[in-house]
């Protein structure tokens, strides 16, 4: 057989693969009950390499704050950076502060601004990023790295699919983001026409706190705030 892959092991590892399916929906089901209890929330993501001081740290601390002080709490990926920034916010109002943790290379988890009976620990990324969409009333996205551009680009297909109801994406810093929606407007949206022009309005881009919670106010003035799907 090629590859010198027998045909009785590749059975077995194709037995594991089943196995599998129990600890999935383990994680699911644990997910699933603790943040359905939580109320709602709104994600913040952002780079894990950035550090308490620096601009968009504060930045984010400062997001968390006014958005929680209003009634939101406040969901992350529960590691350090951006994430520890959101929670740390979250907590310094006093509001709902949850981590989503996973363990990833250079990662420390979870932040210690985590509510104890709201750190939730994931082996398999597709199952936190559910939690996420599910009980997301908004996602906020600071400066990142691939992590966070797959939580923004996995928010607007589904939404632009019709998956899930529409929330408010917020692209947080246009210094870092612009040059991204420069493209997808030139590039992906005119010179290929493989996206709507109404599929950028889905996107918001702000530089401040104020201007965050604007966006999530306004929407919510005219739309219900409930689970997503």
């Amino acid at each position: 057989m090629r590859n010198n892959i027998e045909p009785k092991h590749w059975t077995e590892v194709k037995s594991n693969d089943s196995w599998a399916i129990f600890k999935i929906m383990g994680e699911f089901v644990n997910g699933y009950e603790k943040l359905s209890e939580i109320g709602p929330c709104v994600s913040i993501f952002g780079s894990a390499r950035t550090k308490p001081g620096e601009a968009y740290y504060e930045l984010g601390c400062r997001i968390a704050k006014k958005i929680s002080e209003n009634g939101y709490g406040v969901i992350t990926g529960g590691g350090p950076g951006i994430m520890e920034a959101g929670n740390k916010g979250a907590n310094l109002a006093g509001g709902t502060s949850v981590g989503l943790n996973i363990d990833l290379p250079f990662e420390k988890h979870d932040n210690e601004y985590i509510d104890p009976d709201k750190s939730i620990d994931f082996d398999y990324f597709f199952v936190r990023k559910v939690m996420f969409v599910k009980y997301s009333q908004g996602f906020v996205v600071l400066p990142g790295g691939f992590g966070t551009l797959d939580e923004f680009f996995e928010a607007l297909t589904l939404i632009q699919t019709q998956k899930i109801e529409a929330f408010p994406i917020i692209l947080v810093g246009t210094e870092f983001w612009s040059g991204l929606i420069q493209w997808l407007r030139e590039s992906v949206l005119n010179g290929f026409g493989n996206i709507s022009p109404e599929d950028l309005e889905l996107i918001h881009l702000v530089d401040d706190e104020e201007q965050v919670l604007e966006v999530l106010n306004s929407f919510y003035d005219e739309n219900r705030l409930s689970p997503n799907f």
